[in-house]
Formats: structure tokens, sequence, C-alpha cells
């Protein structure tokens, strides 16, 4: 620890949520390091021909100048563009962020922290490369690739039987084989799209029914109807105006209410233009409760309770799990104890404040992680520029390591529920 150089605060995450902090953090002169390959997920844990379920207008990165957006980007390179009703490609999104990391951060450290530690007043990170540093805040902005949840049926399969969506950023290996999908979202039901395309034997199993989001409207609408339902970011209607626009808000809400809304508000849906794709291609098997799985064979064998309460098994080459993400603190193998079971207050989900601070203070989540706290947007790279712009505002406010203000959000964090 003697020899470890300092620096003020370090993010840890280089994807649209971690690379909006430090765009923030720039543009306000505030010294800082970065952390991490930018858009690793985007790159190497989504399927190269998926598109983002966010239209255009809502796909945007965060700094304060607003000469950054994936419009400026997409005119710059001459690529298609529209601010609604137009789904946005991976391939496009993945090269904006990179363009955007090169241009306001070029000098990002592509290098790996594998392990974070609190001493005394200061945190450790020591990294991939041998180097340990100290930092006064950190910023942990890891994205969602941590969190991909697995059925526990699953566990102690092989990678050849099974595998999470976030695994594949290529289909083509499964073409003539039979595969099975579970799940009934977007993930699920985009990678069914691709497998089929790819040439695979597929079919979706899910314990509901699947649902898929309207188109958005087109351009301006009339007064009445866009007060009947209004436009956001996240889709039309109150509701999605409130998740979209009302974060602050939204950190207000009782604990129980927070976590029941994060956990069924924009709930598993197919996009509107994936329907096609889908239905009459790929058979949807729905309301079924699946409750074993064991290897058959060079497969692999599922049993699942129809919705007439009889049992049946599909014999299956390979499961793709397109079951989500799941916010467990214990993913995140770089946190050592007893930081880890500090920010545990309540089961593996942290309690932030209304600055995205933990109950450690100077260590500040961001992204998914935030959800409970913030709402659904922190789902989406919508969420990012609520996030940046209010987790910057408290760094570049309070510098010191342990001002008051720390000091009194956190106290009433850790009184009782927020």
């Amino acid at each position: 620890m003697v020899n470890a150089p300092a620096v003020p605060i370090a993010i840890v995450g280089a994807g649209p949520y971690g690379l909006s902090v430090g765009a923030h953090l720039r543009m306000r002169g505030l010294e800082f390091r970065l952390f991490g390959t930018p858009m690793a997920s985007w790159l190497q844990h989504m399927p190269a021909q998926m598109f983002l379920k966010s239209v255009g207008l809502a796909s945007n990165l965060s700094e304060p100048t607003g000469h950054h957006t994936l419009r400026r980007f997409c005119v710059d390179h001459s690529l298609r563009y529209e601010d609604d009703v137009w789904s946005v490609p991976l391939s496009t999104f993945a090269a904006y962020g990179l363009w955007f990391q090169r241009r306001l951060l070029p000098d990002a450290e592509q290098d790996t922290v594998v392990a974070l530690s609190k001493h005394d007043e200061s945190f450790r990170l020591d990294l991939a490369s041998g180097e340990s540093l100290v930092t006064r805040s950190v910023v942990l902005a890891v994205g969602s690739t941590y969190f991909a949840y697995t059925p526990p049926m699953f566990d102690g399969l092989p990678p050849e039987l099974v595998s999470h969506t976030s695994r594949h950023r290529d289909f083509s290996g499964f073409s003539g084989r039979d595969v099975t999908v579970i799940g009934a979202g977007q993930s699920a039901l985009e990678s069914a799209a691709l497998l089929h395309e790819a040439g695979a034997n597929v079919r979706v199993v899910a314990r509901r029914q699947v649902v898929w989001n309207s188109e958005p409207p087109r351009g301006r609408r009339p007064g009445p109807m866009r007060v009947v339902r209004p436009t956001a970011g996240l889709g039309p209607g109150w509701k999605n105006l409130f998740y979209s626009n009302g974060a602050g808000l939204f950190h207000h809400l009782p604990y129980g209410p927070r976590m029941a809304i994060v956990g069924r508000a924009l709930g598993p849906a197919g996009a509107w233009w994936l329907r096609e794709r889908v239905l009459g291609k790929v058979p949807l098997l729905t309301g079924q409760l699946l409750r074993a799985a064991e290897p058959h064979g060079s497969g692999i064998s599922l049993r699942v309770e129809q919705p007439d309460g009889r049992v049946g098994h599909i014999v299956t080459d390979h499961v793709v799990a397109g079951t989500g993400y799941r916010v467990d603190l214990a993913a995140l193998r770089f946190l050592r104890e007893p930081l880890l079971s500090a920010l545990c207050q309540r089961g593996r989900v942290p309690l932030l404040t209304r600055n995205f601070e933990s109950v450690v203070p100077n260590l500040y989540l961001t992204g998914l992680v935030a959800a409970p706290s913030f709402g659904p947007s922190m789902r989406f790279v919508f969420g990012a520029d609520f996030a940046a712009r209010r987790l910057v505002k408290r760094l570049a406010t309070d510098p010191s390591p342990y001002g008051n203000g720390a000091r009194h959000d956190v106290a009433k964090l850790t009184d009782g529920p927020t």
C-alpha cells in the first residue's frame, strides 16, 4: 500500500454508464482513472446481429454538451438514424460507444480490476496488470454481464448442454442442431429468431404467455393523444413517463413498493419489430413450468409441467437460457470482505442514497445494480444521463473523503427502509 499511487476517483466499468460518468467528470475537470474494456459487454456478450430494444432518441450516452449523440455519430458516419420507430443495430450502437470513448475518454485503461477492498478511509484496487492503486472514491459501473441468471435446475450441467444468452456472439454453430430456448423476454425471443435464421431447429419454452410491445407512435401526435398516452424514453404511457423521467422521485418510494415495481415493470416482452421473425417460424410452448433437467445421451432432457398439470419431457441438443439478469453483489468476485458484506444490507441488493452512494461512504454504484433504488430506467441506456449527472454532481460538490452530506445520507439509509 505504501507505494500504491493515489487517484481521487476510480471508475470500474467502461460501458454506457461508466463512459457517461467519465465524460461528466472530465467536463468538470476532475481527476480520475477509468478501468475496463470499452463496450465489452456489447461487443463480447451479445449476438452481433441483435438490435437494441430502445429507439434512437433513447439510446444516447451522456455528456454535458449534448454534442456526442447517437444521431451525431450516425450522421458523421453516413449511417441510418431515426429518433423513433427504428431498431438500433447493436453494431451501430457499439461503434457509437467506441467513438464516444475515443473522443472524450481516450485515456480509458483496458485493465481489469481483480480486487477491490476498503482500507481505513480509502479504497485499494488491484489490477490484472499487477498494478495497485489507492483512491478516495470508487464508481462501480459494471453492467449486467456479471448478473446473468440461469435457473438452479441447470446447476452443474456443462456449457456444452446449457448456456446463457450472454455467452453467445454468434449462433451459426447451432446450424442443424435442436435447441430449446427458455424464457419469454426479448433476449430469449431474439435468440430464438437468430437460431432459426442460423438453421437450428428451435423452440421456446416459457412459463408465461409471450407478450409483444406495441409499435411506438411515429412523429408528433395530436395534443389529446399526447395527453392520454404521452411519449417517453422507455415507451408510451404515463407509467413509462414516470419510469423515464422520475428516477429521483422513484427513490423516495418505500423499499417494498420499489422492489415490486422493478420486478414487474417493463417485464418480459418481445419488441414489436421482432414479432414477424418469430410467429409462425418458432414454436412457442407457453404455460410450461420447468421442473428438472438432466443429461440424456449427448443432449439434455427437460421435465416440464404443462398447463393441464400433466408432466412432459423435451429432449434437445442444447438449452439456451434467456432468463435475464438478477442483481447479486456476490457475483462481483473482485469485491473483498468485509466490503462485500457491508454493501449487502438487504440480501444481495445494494441500498443507495439519492446520489447513488452506497452504505459504504464514497463507494457509488450505477447501472443495473441501481434499478432497485431508482427504477426501471437503470436497466436501459436511457438511464445513464440521470445517473451520470446526479452522481457526478455529488462528487464535484463534496470532494472531501467523508463530508457531512455523505454521513447524513448514509445514516438515513441505514436507519431503516428507504
